[in-house]
């Protein structure tokens, strides 16, 4: 009787789970009051996110809430973003091109930067571009309170879990002055 060579099983994980699950890490360890984001368990190529308005302006204190989709082409392709909650500036449930907002070139693209330059974008002037909405001050300023009142309802148990967990998270920092606590 010949014996069969033992083998363990190895999983292979692609470079771009790699790269998804350092870029966690580093915005685990260096937590931001202006963004929270967390992949679904499910699939690791699903973000789930949310961003503050930025201070001084209409959106100031709105709670945005939206999904990053990744591929296994990630860091050379970018993501696609969605936002699914109604903000004054961008279409709900609409693919957003980061490109249109990240002057970007590979290997100099970050979740964390593209979640700070969106959350830069937001009071900027739309100008007709694709994916884009232009509401009044007093509109906007209206969707910033009433963001702040509930997560929205979005997918599958498992995402809503998810989306709740940030929400709480954001409402907590921004409650804290935009301090950072347990």
């Amino acid at each position: 009787m010949v014996e069969k060579e033992y083998k363990p099983c190895v999983l292979r994980i692609s470079f771009a789970a790699r790269c998804l699950k350092r870029e966690l890490k580093k915005m685990q360890w260096n937590p931001s009051a202006d963004f929270k984001c967390l992949p679904l368990t499910s699939n690791p190529y699903e973000w789930q996110f949310a961003i503050r308005g930025p201070n001084g302006t209409d959106f100031k204190d709105g709670i945005y809430h939206g999904r990053l989709q990744f591929s296994e082409e990630y860091p050379n392709k970018l993501p696609t973003l969605t936002l699914l909650t109604e903000n004054g500036r961008f279409k709900t449930q609409t693919e957003i091109s980061l490109c249109d907002i990240w002057s970007w070139s590979i290997g100099e693209f970050s979740v964390q930067g593209a979640l700070l330059k969106l959350i830069d974008t937001l009071p900027t002037y739309p100008d007709g571009a694709l994916g884009s909405v232009e509401y009044d001050k007093k509109k906007i300023r209206a969707l910033a309170i009433k963001s702040r009142e509930a997560a929205p309802r979005y997918g599958t148990a498992e995402r809503q879990k998810l989306i709740d967990k940030i929400h709480e998270y954001m409402l907590r920092v921004t409650s804290n002055g935009g301090g950072i606590s347990g």
